[in-house]
């Protein structure tokens, strides 16, 4: 339940993106549609990889305040989340060129790197829980840019929100949990 919680949080900016491209592009052809869900689920599933491979390589040396270094990093970008949310910019969209569709899938991604990191923290299958990301991500986001084309950006902002608070509520309860293991609380 955690990872689903947590890939749906991470997928928050991708399929707030895609609502952006649904509400610009509403005569999009359906591979492009499928390319762009592709992309930004690919990327989701390929960050967190990379960062958990980066956080096994340390991980024995700050094993002890582990807990403390994902419930900053989860918290830091939730709160990220929820600034973008009630910024008052409108949201961007992706340009249709092959570069930009790279460029939009990675920026949506880095957060996921960080989840990787803190993901080698844990005891998890990181290629099931990448390819959950993944997965999550593609299908929010192809709901996305249906939702966008009739909604347009009033649902946008709330997506951030919505994953902001989750983001949050996940690093909260990876502290609590950590500290009442080790009898703090």
């Amino acid at each position: 339940m955690q990872l689903l919680l947590l890939s749906f949080a991470l997928s928050m900016d991708s399929a707030a993106l895609n609502m952006s491209n649904g509400a610009r592009y509403k005569s999009l052809a359906l591979g492009k549609i499928l390319f762009i869900a592709f992309m930004l689920g690919f990327f989701q599933f390929l960050m967190p990889l990379f960062g958990y491979f980066l956080g096994t390589s340390f991980a024995k040396f700050i094993s002890s305040i582990d807990h403390f270094i994902a419930f900053f990093i989860l918290c830091f970008l939730g709160f990220k989340m929820l600034k973008d949310a009630c910024s008052s910019e409108a949201g961007d969209s992706l340009g249709m060129d092959i570069k930009t569709i790279f460029i939009g899938a990675f920026a949506t991604s880095i957060d996921a790197l960080a989840v990787g990191v803190t993901l080698s923290f844990e005891a998890v299958s990181i290629f099931e829980s990448a390819l959950i990301i993944g997965v999550v991500c593609f299908v929010l986001s192809l709901a996305a840019f249906y939702i966008g084309k009739f909604m347009g950006e009033i649902l946008e902002k709330k997506a951030l929100f919505l994953g902001g608070a989750i983001l949050i509520f996940l690093g909260f309860k990876i502290l609590i949990t950590h500290l009442l293991e080790e009898g703090v609380l």
